[in-house]
């Protein structure tokens, strides 16, 4: 009768349509999401490995951060972009721990690939990792350490830990510390972060040990022109949503004149305009202005006789972040400005941080600090040897500064190296012996995938995961909840004691994003591919 069933469907269906169902669909899925947690499992711990992705240009991206290479990679296979979706979610969330996530969900799904062939029903697994899942708080809230958000050290730990295996090592130490002194100037009154308040600019060249933390703004610009100052003190400054220049019409067309005087009136007229634009500017009380459009010649001129200045085709967001941290306006009609449309800084200061690659150019390429600001912002300014180690390390200083902002918010940490996930493994061994009935195997099978973690970390250092997993649980069985495995050495180490932490919010919101997936993936028996998987009844079209 189901293959009738299956036949009847497969009638109805176009000829570019295909269907895969039954065990044939679940196991194509269960395989096609595995691969994706196989190919970030060798990326996770201080000692693991790089991948080089190549887009069809030759473009390259070196890096270990999961949700990077998932990006990068071009995954057609549904099943597989819900594991990718899984690691964006997790990034949105806390910034950290996609590589984490996407092994959960790959160890999880390869658990009930075995259960399945045990004749357990995918439903029974399903629920039996939801009921899994409901003991995961409590077992953390065992584990969990309450953060001090003046404990320096420990907010030191966390971005260290974050950032480690990150292309980061051979300063991570000063990096560190300019991730938590940047994230200190975001934490607000109530105890929040405002993590838009802090920001990475980054520029290949140099070492990591220049980089800096400007307590402020920078804004990767030159001076509109050679003229005009490049510092102030106690400066008001203008954010115009606009340009200064002549308006160009929409449609080609052509201006016959019969003298010269037309033509002087004409350019006459173009003049006055560009002049009443700066005129506004000047009578607001502007020393620098920022625009988002372009400032024509004449304008660039007559703000440097006027000691105004100017930086131009400046980004949205870095409009936004200035406006916020000096208390300006964004003007969007510069005849309307005026002088409380201002905001204030107690210095501007133009950098030059690094020459100009085409030569015969005398101007080097700079950046343009504001500081002193009345609402307070950082900006970690990142040098590097090349473009990929800068691009790496950014990312590593994205995380961190993530993390920091999770852990400070929550105010509870957890302790790294494989500790939580033994913990996890062995508790809900413990719970599996109350349930009932098949879930008490999915739930067995869920303990055993937390192993996943310690293992990994393990044999990416290249040490005995088998070796390492017993005496993690020997440990942990005589209550030794902190311990974990040094990747460095394969011994068993106290992780928050040697400071290896992480926010709790990271681990926990990895776990329910694999739970998830998993069960998502494990409750679909059918998979039919079609032209267009638009509802029928949209638009009227069921009518």
């Amino acid at each position: 009768m189901a293959q009738q069933a299956g036949d009847r469907t497969l009638s109805v269906l176009s000829e570019e349509s295909q269907r895969i169902d039954g065990r044939d669909a679940r196991s194509m899925n269960l395989t096609a999401a595995q691969a994706m947690g196989e190919a970030v499992r060798t990326t996770l711990g201080p000692r693991g490995m790089d991948k080089m992705l190549v887009d069809s240009t030759g473009d390259t991206v070196v890096t270990n951060d999961g949700v990077t290479i998932l990006d990068e990679m071009e995954v057609e296979h549904p099943a597989a972009n819900m594991v990718v979706e899984v690691a964006q979610s997790q990034e949105q969330e806390v910034g950290d721990g996609t590589t984490s996530a996407v092994i959960f969900t790959g160890a999880l799904l390869e658990a009930a690939e075995d259960l399945l062939e045990r004749d357990v029903h995918p439903t029974t697994i399903a629920a039996g990792f939801e009921q899994a899942g409901e003991h995961v708080p409590d077992i953390l809230d065992a584990s969990a350490i309450d953060l001090d958000v003046d404990d320096v050290e420990t907010l030191e730990a966390i971005a260290s830990t974050a950032m480690t295996g990150k292309g980061s090592e051979s300063e991570k130490e000063h990096l560190t510390t300019l991730v938590v002194d940047a994230i200190q100037t975001a934490v607000r009154d109530d105890g929040t972060v405002e993590r838009d308040a802090v920001s990475i600019t980054s520029f290949p060249g140099g070492n990591l040990a220049d980089s800096r933390l400007v307590e402020g703004v920078t804004i990767d610009k030159n001076p509109a022109h050679d003229a005009m100052p490049t510092d102030f003190e106690d400066a008001d400054v203008l954010v115009y949503e606009g340009e200064i220049e002549v308006p160009e019409l929409e449609t080609s067309t052509e201006t016959r004149v019969s003298d010269f005087e037309e033509v002087t009136e004409y350019l006459d007229q173009e003049q006055a305009a560009i002049q009443e634009d700066v005129e506004a500017v000047l009578e607001a009380g502007a020393d620098v202005l920022v625009t988002e459009g372009g400032i024509d010649d004449p304008a660039q001129e007559l703000l440097a006789e006027a000691d105004v200045m100017a930086l131009r085709r400046v980004d949205d967001e870095d409009r936004r972040r200035l406006a916020e941290a000096t208390g300006a306006n964004r003007v969007s009609d510069l005849e309307a400005a005026t002088t409380d449309d201002l905001g204030q800084v107690g210095s501007v200061d133009c950098e030059r941080i690094r020459m100009p690659l085409w030569r015969g150019s005398a101007r080097a390429e700079r950046i343009t600090a504001f500081t002193g600001v009345e609402r307070v912002a950082g900006t970690i300014v990142l040098r590097g040897g090349t473009e990929h180690v800068v691009d790496e390390v950014e990312r590593a200083l994205e995380d961190s500064l993530d993390v920091l902002a999770a852990a400070i918010e929550d105010n509870e940490i957890l302790p790294g190296a494989g500790a939580v996930e033994t913990e996890l493994a062995l508790a809900l061994e413990d719970a599996a012996d109350g349930i009932g009935g098949r879930e008490q195997l999915a739930v067995e099978a869920f303990a055993e995938a937390m192993d996943v973690s310690p293992r990994t970390l393990a044999e990416n250092a290249g040490h005995s995961p088998i070796d390492a997993l017993v005496d993690l649980r020997a440990r942990h069985h005589d209550g030794e909840r902190t311990v974990g495995i040094d990747a460095e050495t394969g011994d068993l180490i106290d992780a928050a004691g040697d400071g290896i932490v992480e926010p709790r919010r990271v681990k926990e919101t990895a776990i329910d994003a694999a739970i998830e997936a998993a069960r998502t993936i494990l409750r679909i028996d059918d998979v039919v591919s079609a032209g267009d998987l638009s509802t029928a009844g949209d638009d009227g079209a069921g009518m």
